[in-house]
């Protein structure tokens, strides 16, 4: 089953998008650098008004290992889903991600109690060596972007590991070429009546000082999984048991543009869907 995803902003503050020494400047009152923000925005009203869309498909997959999984009303199961984001509002291309919050279906069940763990710290530490193998969450996702190297934007492409920790999910992301890159998300969930929320804060990359931050284009993640107790197999994420008419209404919002410069571009973009009902009954 797979579902496309289309774009809706609904906030920002945009301009077009020079590098950290902006920021260092602007934090120590540089009013060089305000006159050139407002002449900025003066001259390039368009630019300014720009952001990034993003498009994304959902897909339910089996458990590998478990019968009887996957897209069925009821039953356990995997999530893979991808994100392509496109723009050329910041230095060619969109701007840095820095967080994703995806919001389930009302009936979903996340179960995390009983599955091993590992911690944040030691994530980023050990780059996951030093975690329990059933921690992770998945297999390793990827995600290709765009990075400064040489005064040039290069094309790179990470993998993007999960791990199940206390309350969430962390994912570790890890590239070599062409710039090594070793950086944590964080995920933690939140269970409102609508439906459990996964929020995951996803760090600034920074590959040359004073060089535009490191951004997404395409991400592709699977996340799920189960353990034995006993004679009882318990699932870390279950589908609702009953399908509203006309699908599972499913939402993303991610947030790009780096905080701690006004002159950057900065955006919330929600991603809606409706997912069509499982064909089978658990």
């Amino acid at each position: 089953m797979l579902t496309s995803i289309e774009s809706n902003h609904q906030a920002h503050t945009a301009s077009s998008a020079p590098g950290r020494g902006v920021a260092r400047m602007l934090a120590r009152g540089g009013l060089a650098a305000l006159a050139g923000a407002a002449a900025l925005a003066a001259i390039s009203p368009a630019l300014a008004a720009a952001e990034p869309t993003v498009k994304a498909s959902a897909k339910i997959l089996p458990i590998p290992g478990y019968p009887h999984t996957g897209n069925i009303l009821g039953a356990g199961a995997d999530l893979e889903t991808q994100f392509l984001i496109s723009g050329t509002e910041y230095a060619g291309g969109p701007p840095p991600l820095t967080g994703v919050k995806v919001y389930f279906p009302k009936g979903t069940k996340i179960t995390t109690k009983g599955f091993p763990t590992c911690t944040s710290s030691v994530i980023k530490a050990t780059g996951g060596n030093k975690c329990p193998k059933p921690s992770k969450a998945g297999p390793a996702g990827h995600t290709k972007g765009y990075v400064s190297l040489g005064g040039e934007r290069v094309e790179e492409t990470v993998t993007v590991q999960p791990y199940f920790v206390s309350g969430g999910i962390d994912f570790w992301i890890e590239g070599d070429h062409p710039v090594k890159i070793e950086k944590l998300a964080t995920g933690s969930w939140a269970f409102p009546a609508s439906g459990p929320v996964l929020t995951v804060e996803v760090p600034l990359i920074e590959t040359l000082a004073e060089a535009p931050d490191a951004s997404a284009t395409s991400i592709i993640n699977i996340a799920g999984g189960a353990i034995k107790k006993g004679k009882k197999t318990v699932y870390y994420g279950t589908i609702p048991k009953k399908c509203p008419s006309g699908g599972f209404p499913a939402k993303a919002e991610l947030t790009f543009g780096n905080p701690l410069n006004p002159m950057e571009t900065g955006a919330t973009v929600t991603a809606s869907t409706t997912v069509p009902c499982p064909t089978k009954k658990g």
